[in-house]
């Protein structure tokens, strides 16, 4: 995957603040992820047990990789408006090992681009800061919000990368996006021309 140990936080936007999750973001967490509009194409909405857990595997992931799913903050709105973020897939696939951008923001905060806002962030922060040389994301696909999302901040989909999900979530559309570094290996103090 290419990834050094680096630590992160706090992203910051022009509208967004995406950072390390506190406690009191699980009630507002729980709410979301009971939100049938939400967890639409997910197998089922979560309990709060379930969304608990989840809080609990996503504060893991930050303690061993650095980086997450980051709580999304909307000064002056919303104190917790759902994640945006990177994970590192606990499944193997052809694809895998890799690194996944993803989000989910309560309903009230659709239509308003903060996904593809805190998306494109995310991707800023896995290529310059982490230095991945790819990022991928996945969802099953009638998806059609997130796979505009995938598509607005620049990600590709292959038809011939779609999987079945080994979870038994059915069948995924995979996107990708590769680092322009990696892909050309000029060094950032070399001019390309």
């Amino acid at each position: 995957m290419g990834l050094d140990r680096v630590t992160v936080d706090d992203i910051k936007t022009a509208r967004l603040r995406l950072r390390r999750w506190r406690a009191d973001d699980r009630p507002r967490f729980a709410r979301l992820n009971a939100d049938p509009r939400v967890m639409e194409h997910f197998p089922s909405v979560l309990t709060t047990e379930a969304s608990d857990a989840l809080a609990d595997l996503i504060d893991l992931h930050f303690e061993r990789h650095g980086f997450g799913l980051w709580a999304v903050e909307i000064p002056g709105t919303a104190l917790f408006a759902g994640f945006i973020g990177l994970s590192v897939p606990a499944f193997a696939s052809a694809f895998t090992p890799c690194v996944e951008i993803g989000w989910r923001l309560a309903a009230e905060h659709w239509g308003r681009g903060y996904a593809v806002e805190g998306a494109r962030a995310v991707l800023a922060c896995a290529f310059d800061t982490l230095h991945l040389d790819e990022v991928v994301s996945f969802t099953v696909p009638l998806n059609v919000r997130s796979r505009r999302v995938m598509e607005r901040i620049g990600m590709r989909h292959d038809a011939a990368d779609d999987f079945d999900h080994p979870a038994g979530a059915g069948r995924h559309v995979l996107y990708r996006m590769t680092n322009a570094r990696s892909v050309n290996h000029v060094p950032e103090h070399q001019d390309p021309r």
